[in-house]
């Protein structure tokens, strides 16, 4: 057989190329990675023999013809798909997979040397046979044969009951309340902002209680207007329908008896402007999807300068950006969240009965994580068992008790928005059920793990994992998963996943077949035969383990979270393996560690992520270098294991390597001219060179010392050479001390956006950052001895810089004398841990940013409080602060820490001081804390707080007598 009836075999695999509208969304994401790689093999070139275009052509006409029948099936939900086409559309998917395993094979035989035409030729002979029978059992249906048609039901909103509550019933929502009402009231006293329209939108995952709270306000606030209405909007909705509804809500006498229904969308947006043109009024708008929906129904809702609100919820938030103001509503804390739980099982009283269930109650609530639709759910689930039931059910899968109503509710709020989601974020979400509950993932390792199962689709000119990160962004917008930001700069390095959502994905992971869990709480939850993505959690693993009864050869993801791993784990089945990830595995819980011996890591010749990050291994072994397809290597905290082996430069195509503290050998760094990202611990002069010779390196994470002038020298020239870099971080250890020169020689590449230099301490702020051409710097982090006014506000010009570390040893003052000045127009969170800063009101009215050196008392100065004074705004996206308070400087300046100028920062929401206790008495502390305290609660946006006491062991030891009430 030739290669030519090889790639007609290979063609066929367009069976489902046109499936993308399948609402079985693991058949969309196998088949859109199936024809990615297709093309990849059609860019290979072949002589095809005679009568081959022929067999092509005729191939795609029989493709059409399965086209006209998905289009069908796609038009029906999937609760609504007869038992056929679900059966069907598995079929196609595990086909879809094969032929993607083949093809791979395929392509790695042309990479790794001379082509075995009989296996290939007779692997695709049997995967063709199979999906000609596939085919055939799909043309025994018509069209209309495969499509369910059941009789008409009606389906009921389960969220209605939350518009009809009664106040008795609501828990844990005054607050939340309150502060909505308190975000429509006007922002000023004048006629002029008391009459213009407001709009506040309530944004948060399903089952937060966005209907519940928006209603509560409404019910509470509509009697202060002319007219109102509440309208539910929800997915796929109908814009008349919702027109109508608004203008029979807010005249029912009016609009209910005539007949609206026959006006279009243009004559209800027409009349509902008329009604509305002098009126004030107040409107909710419950649950909208789009945005493009939102702006048309906006074109009704005049603004007509009469004081009118208002609301919308939202779990979008693209859409809840087009208000005025975003209120982000959040968990129930867990008082509340007890209460609420109590009172669904026990009654009004809401208290536990049995003092045995307390702590399995607690168990639950921690699950729930204060989402009020979680916590209603497991209360109908546990109402009426016993503990030891209790504990079953909190140790289980939500979402199998399909008997139960109120579960049956929630699957159903949750699937709204999963099914709202398109083909490749569902893939993407899918994946994350692999991983345990309440785990920490972080963003750059699961994107990479994405890239690596084919779920990113590159677009012409963009990197795969901008991509991915695109996608990561997406999700936690549509509120599927919860980013978690850096609490220093509020930067997203990670993710986590409510635990109801994942029990929701784990079920949709089972019935597609698309994640098999085996963890201490349950066994492979698929057959053993079909197992894809294989995740082990918290458990032991074993050669023993029944798990060997699995088909390793078909399995694609092997993730081991939390584990311990037989040291001798052998991957030689593994002969598919996209993606291995041991993490915190092996002996990193034992003293002493038992590392982990790779065995047969060669083998896995598909691999293209391996991480151990957190891991206990022995060591990488050599023949790691035959791992051709490999694109990231995630060592990080990996212990055991000093260096990589020489053997690396012969991974080609890898794009990530995080080696941590291990030694890379001499030579092979410049050698690895793909890498995007690198993280190492560069031990010698010669690898300095090495990085310069990194044409796609954008991330760069090195720790070194610096010995020299030399080795000074190497590493500001290769730094100088990388292009493309937008991530600099660089970590001595040795001499902190910079040879500045040597930066000021640098020219810093136009797309960096963070550079972190947090060990080196610079004399003065070096003059490569002062360049105009750093339009996209966006974080930095420097020591610098002794900052001066010219440097801050160079700093304070950078266009786009959004996160500052400063650590300095001088004090400095910039002065803002108009609004007209742009100094820190975009910064976000500013840390100065060895800092006090000021904002001083002058005598003038200008405002002075002062950053003090701890000690010293010059910087002390005035402020006038007694007029109404309209201040430059200053940093006025400022969310985050830090810096540093000597108590004992402070007190003997005659200052204090109400006096701080932090209600100049319009947007603080979190303040995090650092408490310097030298020579000072624990009650003059206390005092200066509820000093910060009161100017605290007295910003507008009662920011966050969090104190660190240093210097505890010099505090003075005496009590301090109390002041005399002159």
């Amino acid at each position: 057989m030739h290669q030519g009836e090889e790639l007609v075999g290979a063609l066929k695999l367009e069976l489902v190329k046109h499936m993308d509208d399948l609402r079985m969304d693991a058949v969309k994401g196998a088949v859109g990675i199936l024809i990615s790689k297709l093309g990849e093999l059609l860019k290979k070139e072949y002589n095809l023999q005679a009568g081959v275009p022929e067999k092509i052509r005729s191939l795609v006409k029989e493709l059409e013809c399965a086209h006209v029948a998905l289009r069908k099936v796609a038009g029906v939900p999937p609760d609504q798909l007869d038992e056929q086409v679900r059966i069907w559309a598995s079929e196609v998917r595990e086909a879809s997979y094969d032929m993607e395993d083949v093809l791979d094979t395929f392509l790695n035989m042309v990479v790794s040397g001379p082509l075995k035409r009989r296996k290939i030729s007779t692997t695709i002979h049997d995967i063709d046979k199979r999906l000609e029978e596939v085919t055939q059992r799909h043309r025994r249906y018509t069209a209309d044969s495969i499509v369910a048609k059941p009789s008409p039901t009606t389906t009921i909103d389960p969220r209605l009951a939350a518009m009809y509550k009664e106040v008795t019933q609501l828990v844990g929502i005054d607050k939340s309340s309150s502060e909505l009402i308190s975000m429509l009231s006007p922002l000023g006293d004048s006629d002029e902002t008391k009459k213009k329209m407001k709009m506040v939108s309530v944004f948060g995952a399903g089952g937060l209680g966005k209907t519940t709270l928006a209603k509560a306000v409404y019910d509470k606030l509509k009697d202060n207007f002319e007219c109102s209405a509440f309208v539910p909007v929800g997915r796929n909705s109908d814009l008349k329908k919702v027109f109508r509804d608004i203008l029979i809500e807010i005249d029912k006498t009016k609009y209910m008896d005539r007949k609206i229904t026959i006006l279009d969308e243009r004559q209800l947006i027409d009349e509902l402007r008329q009604y509305l043109r002098n009126k004030r009024y107040f409107i909710i708008i419950d649950d909208i999807w789009e945005t493009k929906l939102w702006e048309t129904i906006k074109l009704a809702l005049v603004q007509n300068n009469t004081g009118s609100r208002l609301i919308t919820t939202t779990r979008m938030l693209e859409v809840a950006k087009e208000a005025d103001e975003v209120y982000k509503l959040q968990q129930l804390p867990y008082d509340k969240s007890k209460k609420l739980f109590y009172m669904r099982i026990f009654g009004d009283e809401g208290k536990c009965l049995d003092n045995q269930l307390v702590e399995v109650s607690h168990k639950v609530l921690k699950k729930c994580d204060g989402i009020p639709l979680a916590i209603i759910t497991m209360a109908s689930l546990l109402m009426g068992k016993s503990r030891e039931q209790w504990i079953e059910v909190c140790n289980s899968v939500v979402f199998r008790d399909k008997e139960n109503k109120q579960v049956s509710d929630t699957e159903w709020i949750l699937s709204l928005s999963y099914y709202d989601l398109p083909p490749h974020l569902k893939t993407c979400l899918l994946y994350i059920s692999a991983f345990p509950e309440d785990y920490f993932i972080y963003k750059d390792m699961l994107i990479r793990k994405w890239v690596a199962e084919g779920f990113v689709h590159g677009k012409y000119g963009t990197r795969m994992f901008k991509v991915g990160e695109g996608y990561f962004n997406d999700l936690i917008n549509r509120s599927m998963i919860q980013g978690v930001e850096s609490e220093e700069n509020g930067i997203v390095y990670g993710c986590r996943i409510h635990d109801m959502v994942l029990d929701f994905l784990r079920v949709k992971s089972q019935e597609e077949n698309f994640v098999n869990i085996s963890s201490t709480n349950s066994e492979c939850t698929s057959s053993p035969s079909t197992v894809r993505r294989l995740a082990h959690q918290n458990r032991t693993v074993e050669q023993t383990h029944q798990d060997t009864q699995i088909d390793l050869q078909r399995i694609r993801t092997f993730i081991a979270c939390s584990c311990n791993v037989y040291p001798g784990l052998s991957f030689l089945s593994f002969k598919l393996l996209r993606v291995l990830a041991l993490e915190g595995c092996g002996g990193w819980e034992r003293n002493p560690p038992s590392p982990i011996h790779l065995k047969h890591l060669e083998s896995l010749l598909h691999l293209r992520y391996l991480g151990l990050m957190r891991t206990c291994i022995h060591e990488l072994p050599e023949e790691i270098g035959a791992l051709k397809f490999l694109q990231t290597l995630d060592l990080e905290l990996a212990s055991a294991t000093k260096h990589l082996p020489s053997s690396i430069y012969l991974l080609t195509q890898l794009i990530c390597l995080r080696a941590g503290y291990m030694m890379v050998p001499n030579a092979v760094l410049g050698k690895l001219t793909s890498l995007e990202e690198l993280q190492i611990n560069i031990c010698d002069s010669s690898m300095m060179q090495d990085l310069g010779k990194l044409p796609e390196l954008r991330v760069l994470e090195a720790r070194f010392e610096l010995t020299d002038i030399n080795t000074q020298r190497d590493l500001v020239e290769s730094i100088g050479r990388l292009h493309k870099i937008q991530h600099l971080e660089l970590k001595q250890y040795g001499n902190p001390w910079f040879k500045k020169i040597l930066w000021d020689t640098v020219v810093l590449p136009r797309p960096l956006q963070c550079l972190i230099i947090p060990d080196t301490v610079f004399s003065t702020l070096p003059s490569c950052i002062g360049r105009s051409d750093l339009l996209n710097l966006s974080r930095l982090e420097l020591r610098v001895s002794r900052m001066d006014e010219q440097g801050l506000k160079i700093l304070g010009s950078l266009p786009e810089l959004h996160h500052l570390r400063l650590e300095t040893w001088s004090t400095v003052r910039v002065t803002i004398h108009d609004a007209n000045e742009s100094l820190f127009r975009r910064l976000r969170s500013l840390l100065m841990p060895r800092s006090i800063v000021w904002f001083l009101l002058n005598e003038d009215s200008s405002v002075s940013f002062i950053v003090g050196l701890e000690c010293d008392g010059s910087i002390f100065g005035t402020k006038k409080r007694d007029e109404c004074i309209v201040v430059p705004h200053f940093m006025p996206n400022l969310q985050v602060l830090q810096f540093l308070v000597h108590v004992w400087s402070l007190m003997h300046n005659n200052n204090s820490c109400d006096n701080l100028g932090l209600e100049y920062l319009r947007s603080l929401q979190k303040v995090i001081l650092r408490f310097y206790c030298h020579n000072v008495y624990a009650d003059e502390v206390e005092r200066e804390e509820a000093a910060l305290m009161h100017a605290i609660e007295s910003h507008p946006n009662r920011p966050t707080f969090k104190m660190e006491i240093l210097g505890k062991d010099f505090m003075m030891r005496c009590v301090l007598p109390a002041p005399i009430d002159s």
